[in-house]
């Protein structure tokens, strides 16, 4: 009797592994990757970052929306864009709340330590932005004391310490633009130069001070332990490069092709 105890034990215990493993959304698939939900490509964005992704009539749109559903189609996967607050979405990767970041984050040292990065899908710049009227402002050392508009655990955040103890948090650089305009709210924005000329574009009393204090790389990040997933991404972006679909994409969004960029004497953030 004993025996068949430990049978029945040892075949329970079994089921319940499978059981387990049949419920593991992460679990690999037919490619080696391993995806929250079979047949979709669940990437995230905050949602608040015009006009690379935010919200329109109820939708995601933005060039980054437009970069992550084309990758899903050439993975044959259904795109499944999702927003996630900026300043926890690295956090939600790791907790596998989504398979990818496609939201403008740019690759450093310090984040590829909990996530595998792709090659870049386009460059920026960290540049400080002032109300157009503001002609005290001309250098970074004219910042010293000032208020700095930034987002939370953004790569602008260091170096806005770094320039003043004063900073204002927000999570929308759109929103912090738009503050520059109000009288005593904030002396200073840092954020990317492409979404400063966007809302410059766009009827915003703001200039930008200098040139861009460094370039960055948005990246594709996965976590780390899904590199095949990296690897299925990074192809289905060479071959948008190659054929000339990302270029068509840039082109509707900005009117020229966001890779296209001198790095040679450039100060690449890393």
């Amino acid at each position: 009797m004993g025996k068949w105890k430990t049978l029945i034990f040892l075949l329970m215990a079994a089921m319940l592994v499978l059981a387990a493993c049949g419920n593991d959304k992460t679990e690999a698939n037919d490619d080696g990757y391993r995806l929250v939900e079979k047949g979709k490509l669940t990437y995230a964005a905050s949602g608040l970052y015009k006009p690379f992704n935010f919200e329109e009539n109820g939708e995601l749109t933005g060039f980054d929306m437009e970069i992550g559903a084309e990758i899903a189609k050439r993975m044959d996967l259904e795109p499944n864009p999702v927003t996630n607050p900026f300043e926890t979405i690295l956090q939600g990767l790791v907790a596998n709340k989504y398979d990818a970041i496609i939201g403008s984050m740019a690759y450093t040292k310090k984040r590829a330590e909990q996530a595998a990065f792709t090659q870049p899908y386009y460059y920026s710049g960290g540049m400080i932005w002032v109300a157009e009227d503001n002609n005290e402002i001309k250098s970074p050392e004219d910042l010293k004391g000032k208020k700095i508009g930034v987002i939370a655990q953004s790569t602008y955040e260091e170096p806005a310490k770094e320039l003043s103890d004063n900073l204002q948090y927000y999570s929308s650089d759109v929103v912090a633009l738009k503050d520059l305009t109000v009288e005593n709210r904030l002396d200073a924005v840092i954020t990317s130069d492409i979404v400063g000329f966007e809302a410059k574009d766009n009827g915003f009393a703001i200039k930008e001070v200098g040139s861009p204090l460094w370039v960055e790389q948005p990246s594709v990040a996965v976590k780390k332990d899904n590199e095949k997933l990296r690897d299925a991404i990074d192809k289905a972006l060479q071959e948008m490069i190659d054929d000339g679909t990302y270029e068509e994409i840039s082109q509707k969004w900005f009117g020229r092709n966001l890779l296209d960029i001198d790095l040679e004497n450039a100060e690449l953030l890393e």
